[in-house]
């Protein structure tokens, strides 16, 4: 049985430094005003996800302090 190989895993970031070396020249305005909004919106889910992660570290640490006060 042959198996198929497999790809190598994305470093972390990867897609984000892609994109920042991306000749953005080749683009019209409207592929440029579209990335704008696409960029917005991961900017915008990116926050939220941050926003999360720090309400459950301040809810962490409030735990952890509980017994120490």
């Amino acid at each position: 049985m042959l198996e198929e190989p497999v790809e190598p895993r994305r470093v972390r970031g990867a897609a984000i430094v892609e994109l920042s070396r991306e000749d953005l020249e080749l683009y019209g305005v409207d592929e440029l005003e579209t990335r704008i909004e696409h960029l917005q919106a991961e900017i915008s889910r990116t926050q939220a996800q941050l926003d999360r992660k720090k309400v459950g570290r301040e809810a962490a640490d409030a735990l952890f302090r509980f017994g120490k006060d």
